[in-house]
């Protein structure tokens, strides 16, 4: 069973910062003459995010722990909700490495690749 997104970290993401990509499903194939052939290459595939938080030292100490320890340096799968629909769903992280970076003294804006497991 996956984890789950821990409770005492942010739960919803930064409107700046966010970019969700939808899945690219086609393949096209040029021809002599006239429009490309496009076709439907797969049935399912995945959706990327690029997320940014707010979190607090003592949260972004949390996360650490979470991504290191419980995901196993990020290669294990967790249920969280979906950044815009806000309904449950199971992401992992992608490459690369979630950062941090300052913002005063107490907070940190950290910045993540997620992928929605289908």
């Amino acid at each position: 069973m996956p984890a789950t997104w821990p409770p005492s970290l942010p739960q919803y993401v930064l409107e700046q910062g966010y970019n969700e990509k939808l899945p690219e499903q086609t393949i096209e194939t040029q021809v002599d003459g006239g429009l490309a052939k496009v076709r439907r290459r797969f049935t399912t595939s995945s959706r990327l995010f690029q997320l940014s938080m707010q979190m607090t030292n003592a949260q972004a100490a949390d996360f650490e722990t979470f991504y290191t320890d419980t995901l196993a340096g990020g290669s294990l799968t967790f249920e969280w909700v979906h950044p815009r629909y806000q309904t449950p769903a199971t992401f992992r992280f992608r490459k690369p490495a979630p950062q941090h970076q300052s913002i005063g003294s107490e907070y940190v804006r950290t910045t993540m690749n997620l992928e929605l497991v289908p």
